[in-house]
Formats: structure tokens, sequence, C-alpha cells
């Protein structure tokens, strides 16, 4: 049977608080093709809600340390937030090619399958949590020193990892749930487990760091321990969910005996999804080694900006999770036209919210970076300022790169995002961050030392724009060119 990906409501149900009558009637142009825009609200408000909770610990964790620890765990928390987006992106190649799968079946009418995706889908995600746990055992205090943290910075580094490591299989488990839930339609339930997790890791951290009546006084492995209990009572809250029963997914386990012909689905669609996002977060891994090189308060200054930056994500995060969940399911229904139409609406309205959060970086960067440090890192604020104002000008190239990548994954397309990924990063980001940030430098395939220009972590930034604007366009092309509507899954 085949059908609409979602409910479509009826004109006395459109959903007038979402936006204003005049921007609306600016949309027109874009968004008349009937039974996508309120769809694609539908799907992105709540993930957009849930990203302003996941930022809102991000921010937590990040003031705790500004305001009242030193520069050295400034630069180490920054350091373990990749490391961890290290060992989470190794569940990426479950959770995209889980999404685009469960999309195109429940497109098409077909909840057997979606169920039997899902299944299949934890236990490809239990085989690689049980890797990615042994290599953060085993690898962890090497690669901490493997990205130029040294002294203090990569002790402490290296305590956070010790707490947070063991419980990667409840991370998996979060993660590959949702996403399954999300290509199901269901943004609510990430939105509910979500709002739990961050609300333990914030009182958790908080109450450790701190120390208030007899709570001990933990510092800096408090925030490691918030961490910590924040994944635990996400990924218990996700199995409960999926044992129970949740937008026509149920977790029983005869699902859980291996389908080698389903694995072999997931992986064709998820490796070059999930080596996308380990090129992204390798790279980004990489460049951040570079800045290490600069010293603890490049590091540190890098940080903040990073941390400040991410309030653009937000939209970006949201939008990108429609257009995935959208795509995936208009093409599973046979309808090409309403899924690019979601898509490139997804593009405009996400966009559109992240330039305004790129203006407010040019305005207001003094004030947004003093959010993050305490007057005795005057040093830090200084140097993350201009980083903050740097960036604005690549929000719009991060909002389509951020979008379109969505839409491309959702369809099942995973190989472009991933060629993009290449050559931006590889191409431009990593190359120009040497040159443009040291005054003399050796890259790892060349042995002759080479001159630069000197600029510092300003200069690395420089370069983290360019490669920004060279994905966006490469996304955009394959996007207008069409082939990712003809992609099998």
């Amino acid at each position: 049977m085949r059908g609409h990906p979602l409910p479509l409501p009826r004109p006395d149900q459109s959903p007038r608080f979402l936006l204003p009558d005049w921007v609306t009637a600016l949309l027109r142009p874009v968004t008349h093709t009937p039974g996508t825009f309120r769809p694609m609200l539908r799907l992105a408000m709540p993930v957009l809600i849930e990203q302003v909770l996941l930022m809102l610990v991000w921010f937590s964790d990040r003031v705790l340390t500004g305001h009242y620890l030193g520069t050295a765990h400034l630069a180490a928390i920054t350091l373990v937030t990749y490391v961890l987006w290290l060992f989470t992106g190794l569940f990426a190649t479950v959770a995209i090619a889980a999404t685009a799968m469960v999309a195109r079946f429940v497109g098409a009418g077909d909840g057997r399958s979606a169920r039997q995706v899902t299944g299949q889908a934890f236990v490809l995600g239990a085989a690689i949590a049980v890797v990615a746990t042994g290599l953060g055992f085993w690898a962890g205090p090497w690669f901490v020193r493997f990205l130029q943290l040294e002294g203090l910075s990569a002790v402490l580094a290296d305590r956070y990892l010790a707490v947070v490591v063991p419980v990667l299989p409840l991370v998996m488990i979060q993660a590959v749930g949702i996403a399954c839930l999300r290509g199901a339609g269901d943004m609510v339930s990430g939105l509910v487990v979500m709002a739990v997790v961050n609300a333990v890791n914030v009182a958790v951290s908080w109450l450790l760091v701190l120390g208030p009546g007899p709570v001990p006084r933990l510092g800096w492995s408090g925030i490691a321990l918030g961490t910590m209990a924040g994944f635990v009572v996400g990924g218990l809250l996700v199995l409960a969910l999926m044992v129970r029963g949740r937008a026509g997914l149920l977790l029983r386990w005869r699902l859980l005996v291996p389908d080698f012909r389903l694995i072999g689905r997931l992986l064709r669609i998820g490796i070059p999804g999930g080596a996308d996002m380990l090129v992204v977060i390798g790279c980004q891994l990489w460049f951040l080694s570079v800045i290490n090189r600069m010293g603890d308060l490049s590091a540190a200054a890098h940080g903040v900006a990073i941390c400040a930056e991410s309030l653009a994500f937000l939209p970006g995060a949201a939008f990108q999770a429609a257009a995935a969940t959208l795509a995936g399911q208009f093409l599973g229904a046979g309808d090409d036209r309403r899924a690019g139409r979601s898509v490139l609406m997804a593009c405009v309205a996400g966009g559109g919210l992240m330039v305004v959060a790129g203006l407010l970086f040019l305005g207001l960067a003094p004030e947004l970076v003093r959010l993050f440090v305490g007057p005795h890192q005057a040093a830090v604020a200084a140097l993350a300022t201009p980083l903050l104002r740097i960036v604005s000008v690549g929000i719009p190239a991060l909002a389509v790169t951020m979008i379109l990548s969505g839409g491309l994954r959702g369809a099942g397309d995973t190989r472009w995002p991933m060629a993009a990924s290449l050559t931006g990063l590889l191409g431009v980001r990593l190359p120009l961050a040497y040159w443009l940030g040291f005054d003399a430098f050796q890259l790892p395939w060349v042995e002759v030392p080479l001159a630069g220009m000197g600029f510092g972590v300003i200069g690395a930034w420089y370069a983290m724009v360019l490669d920004l604007w060279l994905r966006a366009a490469i996304l955009a092309a394959r996007f207008w060119h069409g082939g990712w509507k003809r992609v099998a899954v």
C-alpha cells in the first residue's frame, strides 16, 4: 500500500502560530506544493526544541568550566567533546541508514519491513558499540596526545574519557533508536528523551562541580559524571520506548536475530554516510590538533567560539532532520516532486533562521563570548570574539551544507555528502589552516618545511569558512542535478 508520509492537516487545522502571515506570503513561491510545508514544520519544530535543550547542556558545561575552572580545563573540554563526537560518529553508519530505510518503508506503507530494519539496526549498532568501547579504553589516552594536547590539559582529558567511555553502548541505543523513530516521522520521542537526559546532565554536573551542602565537590570530575549520567538515562529511556512500541516500531527478541540480507542493505547505505561522518569528525580532530599546536590560549578560544557558534547549528540540525525524513518518505510514496520541494523548503526556512544567528555573531560577538568565560579569562574572550565574527560569513554556506546533506542522506544518497566533505576538508580547510595559521609549518606528506602567513587561530578559521562555501556549492549542484531521487535503498 502506498500513501502519504504523514497525515496531512486540513485547512482548519493549520498551525498559524508557527509563522506570521507575511512570512508565509514571502515563502509562497517555494511552498505552493500542497502537503509539504506544514509536515516539514511539524517535523522540524520538535527537533529544534531538542537541539535547544542539547545546546543548553553544552553551554552549561562550558559555563561551569569557564567560570569555575581554568584555561587548561577549557582546552580539555574542547578536545573531549571532539573525541566523544568521534566515538558516537561511529554509530552514524547505522543511524543514517536506519533513518533512510525506515522512512522509505513507512512512506510505502510497509510497517513490517520498517520494524525488521529497526531490529537489525540495533544488531549492527551493538557490534559497533563493542568495537567503539574497546577502542575508547585502548586508544583514548594515545589519541589525546596525538591531537597535540599536553600537560595538565591532557591529564584532564584522560580522566574525563575514563568516566564516559564505558557507557558508549547506551549512547548507541539512544542514537539508533531516535534515528529509527525519526524515520517513522516521530520527532517528539527524541525531544522528550533529550529533555530528560539534559535535565539529568545539567543537574548532576552543577551539583558535583559546586558541591552544595552534603554533596561532594568534585570539580572537573563532576562534569564527566554528569555527562555519563545523561547517557545512561537516555539509553535506558529509548530502550524502554522501543520495547513498548512507538510510531509503529516495536523491538522484540525475534527481530534481533541477525538477518544478513537486511544488515547488508543497511551497510550499503550506511557505510558511505558513516564514512562521511567519520571523515568530517576525523578532519575536525586534525583541525583541532593544528589549533592545539598553537597553545592552550588558542585551543580555549577556539572551544569558546565553537560553543557560541552552536547557536546557528540549532535550526540547521532541526531542518536537516525534517529534510531527511520527508525526502525518504516521499520517495517511498513515489512522489519525487514533493521530496525535492520538502528539502528545498527546509533549506529556505532553516537557512533563514541560521542567517539571523550569523548576524547576531557580527553585532554581539563580545557579549556572546562573555557568557562562557569569567573575568579571569579575558585573554580567551579577546581572541574568541574575532573568531565568531569571521564565521558569521560562513553561516549561509553552513546552512546549505547541513540541510542538503540531511536531504540527500534521507534519500539514501550518502556518497555525495562524503565526496563534498573529503574535497572541502582535505583540499581546502586543512592545508590552508597550516598555511594561514603558522609562520612556518610542515605538512605530514611534505618533507620540506614551508613558509606560512602566521595569522594563528584566526587564519585557521578563515580556512574553515572557505571550506564551508566549497562544500555548499558541491551539494547544491548535486541537489539540482536530481540524481539523488533515483538512488535505490
